[in-house]
């Protein structure tokens, strides 16, 4: 699995145009393709941006061949007519410095208004002297396998581009985080298209891009889009407090290593956090939250990190085999920390 956030290198580009086989847009119209997305593309191209970051002073500097200059490049779509985008927690992380390109080339800098790394969701906000265009949010629920999907962004930092393919799968959990439940799309997408919308045909934005899988690091057809559904309840929250406040155990988990598959047994406790307090200790097995089983570590992360701060919780508890209920007030997850 690659995040999109990439860099790129001042320098040559080859390019190379492939043909699109024989049968033309009869039997493209044949097999249900849609024979020109022209009218779609430019009804959506002006709500695409493309963003570059300058790392903040302390980030490892990297540069390409020969001394080359990289610099971090990744996409994103504008959501209020004041300047609200939504990108990727990992395009504008560490960023010292923002800028937004808008599909006319107009430039802006921009600042963070709000983040949440557990769903890799931010959001950035520009101040433009006229109003923008805005994107509109699809309902992911009514999307399905084999739908045709419109991937948008700014591949490597080559500017807005947009490729087409399909769903190819829904729910999809690749590891990347507690919260995965991705699209799996076919469109090709690439380095730097990390935050861009994908649309579906009606123009309405059902996915934001997010991961890739691919052994070289470029497009093999293999890419995940967040669901709309689940990005729209954390952007209108970001936009409305900045961030999520979101529960904390302060504990390290891993799948049993006992084999049996359920709950999360616990790697580390945290001096001081919630669960040292409860009397939690390494080893025990967290089986249930509030009478609900746990199928595994990221179900755990999931289920607290989904409360607020403040929740008290009943846990099923392990211990050698010997299970009991113990409560537990959790607290504030800490930034970049675990349970």
């Amino acid at each position: 699995m690659q995040r999109f956030l990439d860099l790129f290198i001042a320098g040559p580009i080859l390019f190379v145009a492939l043909s699109l086989g024989a049968g033309g847009p009869a039997a493209a119209a044949m097999m249900g393709a849609p024979v020109s997305l022209a009218p779609l593309v430019r009804a959506v191209a002006p709500v695409v941006v493309g963003i570059t970051v300058t790392q903040a002073p302390g980030t490892p500097a990297k540069s390409g061949p020969a001394g080359g200059v990289a610099e971090a490049a990744g996409s994103g779509f504008i959501i209020s007519r004041d300047g609200m985008i939504v990108t990727n927690d990992h395009v504008i992380a560490g960023a010292a410095r923002i800028m937004v390109t808008l599909n006319d080339g107009e430039q802006f800098p921009a600042k963070l208004a709000g983040a949440d790394d557990l769903t890799d969701i931010a959001i950035i906000k520009i101040t433009s002297p006229h109003p923008l265009p805005t994107a509109a949010w699809g309902n992911s629920a009514n999307a399905q396998v084999g739908d045709w999907v419109l991937a948008a962004g700014n591949p490597f930092a080559l500017g807005n581009s947009f490729t087409l393919g399909i769903i190819s799968a829904e729910g999809r959990d690749i590891g990347d985080g507690p919260f995965d439940h991705f699209l799996q799309l076919d469109a090709p997408i690439n380095p730097g298209n990390s935050g861009g919308p994908a649309f579906n045909m009606a123009g309405a934005v059902i996915g934001i891009n997010s991961a890739i899988v691919s052994p070289s690091g470029g497009s093999v057809g293999i890419g995940f889009a967040i669901p709309s559904n689940s990005a729209r309840p954390i952007v209108m929250a970001l936009i409305a407090h900045g961030e999520i406040a979101r529960g904390w155990l302060g504990i390290s988990v891993a799948d049993p290593s006992n084999g049996a598959g359920q709950g999360a047994q616990i790697t580390g406790v945290e001096p001081g956090g919630p669960a040292a307090r409860a009397g939690l200790t390494a080893a025990e097995i967290v089986i249930s939250v509030n009478g609900q089983p746990v199928a595994g570590a990221t179900a755990l992360t999931r289920a607290i990190a989904s409360m607020a701060p403040g929740t008290k919780v009943r846990l099923g508890v392990s211990d050698n085999q010997h299970i009991f209920d113990l409560p537990v007030t959790i607290d504030r997850r800490p930034v970049q920390l675990g349970e």
